[in-house]
């Protein structure tokens, strides 16, 4: 069973939240980082994305990079911008899309469970953004943002939310420059603290990893490192543990995640259309934006036209975690045979587009002449990441998009 627990957290000011809270590292570049940061001397940026203060220097992964980021880190508690919580406890972390809120309980989980597979994964890290996570986390000896982790809804769990989200005011309540909202709230309650944890342990056999992987395997390591380290290890100390947002299942959807295209392989628009229609019923829709309605559609946007592909039967499996899902079709029907694109991570030829920027933007860009052609997909459920990863499998890569990103800065987890 799943262990998380209740932690002493460092927390912003509730005045200065909005200026500090920013989005995760890993969705800007350093230049949208410094562009975000602008004028926000309180903006974790500054620590996250350290390199925005140190002009001239070409590698964001230097020793340079890092130690301003322990600088500033410093610097945030000096000033009280950052402030330590005196107890141990859960905190409540709701997020606001479309009128619709999800709400999730931040605990510490343990690195065990990643290592013993009680955190199951769906996707393959990549050596060198792993290792850079986990040497921030070691200068810094704090997990200064959270992963995103799912788990089967507990109605038990849900009703304990409900009951402090109606009966307190949020200490952190604020709508971001992206439109999404962010409410926070402090349990501080001893004995509903104890209740999560015992419900954690009870009732939560397995959480998922839905968006972070680099960030837990890099603090998987970091708790074996700092376990080597330690003589008198017992398996208690902070660094054991590492920051986590856990969803229920049944909040949660997944955006789609779509490809485009620069090229089709010295085909012909004719010709290619005639290959797709070897696994797939293709249908002109016309010039209106198409969008796939059910598993196994697809929509393919080229020269100015939509056109609605289903895959025909006998080309998927159903039966299968990794058969059934809608990247695997594409990439087996038309990007590895037809188009010859085979390694969707080092490939060249392809490029991904979350849904969150919408289908407008795969038609601007092939209408660009940037690319060729587009392919939406109809979104991964959550019952599909939840199958593969219990069964082991990994996901193809660039196959689930979470939104709304969980804003960085909220509260964070000392490791000492």
């Amino acid at each position: 069973m799943a262990i998380i627990k209740p932690f002493k957290g460092l927390r912003p000011q509730k005045e200065i939240v909005e200026e500090l809270a920013c989005l995760p590292y890993d969705v800007m570049n350093s230049e949208e980082a410094a562009v975000m940061a602008e004028g926000k001397e309180k903006s974790l940026l500054r620590i996250t994305k350290a390199e925005i203060e140190c002009p001239g220097v070409e590698d964001i992964h230097s020793e340079t990079v890092y130690n301003k980021a322990v600088e500033n880190f410093k610097a945030f508690q000096e000033k009280g911008w950052l402030q330590d919580d005196a107890e141990a406890k859960y905190y409540i972390y709701a997020q606001t899309m479309n009128g619709v809120t999800q709400y999730g309980i931040v605990g510490a989980a343990a690195c065990a469970d990643y290592e013993n597979g009680i955190i199951k994964k769906h996707e393959l890290t990549r050596p060198e953004k792993e290792e850079d996570r986990m040497v921030l986390t070691r200068y810094l000896n704090a997990n200064i943002e959270p992963v995103f982790f799912a788990y089967k809804a507990v109605a038990e769990i849900d009703a304990i939310v409900e009951n402090i989200v109606k009966g307190k005011a949020a200490d952190y309540d604020f709508t971001a420059e992206d439109g999404f909202g962010h409410h926070f709230w402090t349990i501080d309650d001893a004995e509903t603290n104890a209740k999560l944890e015992q419900l954690f342990e009870e009732k939560v056999p397995f959480t998922y990893v839905a968006d972070g992987h680099h960030r837990t395997a890099a603090a998987a390591r970091i708790g074996a490192e700092k376990t080597g380290q330690n003589p008198n290890h017992t398996g208690d100390e902070e660094y054991n543990y590492f920051m986590a947002v856990h969803f229920p299942d049944n909040q949660l959807q997944i955006i789609d995640y779509n490809r485009v295209v620069t090229d089709l392989n010295g085909l012909s628009e004719i010709d290619f259309l005639a290959e797709l229609s070897k696994g797939f019923d293709v249908e002109n829709m016309g010039t209106e934006i198409f969008k796939p309605s059910a598993l196994h559609e697809f929509s393919l946007y080229m020269a100015g036209s939509w056109y609605k592909l289903t895959a025909k039967e006998g080309t998927y499996d159903d039966s299968d975690p990794i058969g059934i899902l809608d990247v695997t079709i594409l990439s087996n029907q038309v990007l590895d045979p037809i188009l010859d694109i085979k390694d969707l991570r080092t490939s060249k030829r392809i490029d991904f587009v979350g849904g969150i920027r919408g289908l407008a933007e795969l038609k601007r860009r092939v209408d660009s002449g940037e690319m060729k052609a587009a392919f939406a997909l109809y979104p991964v459920s959550m019952q599909q990441l939840i199958n593969i990863a219990d069964s082991g499998n990994i996901m193809p890569p660039k196959t689930t998009w979470f939104e709304p990103k969980l804003r960085s800065g909220l509260v964070i987890h000392k490791l000492d």
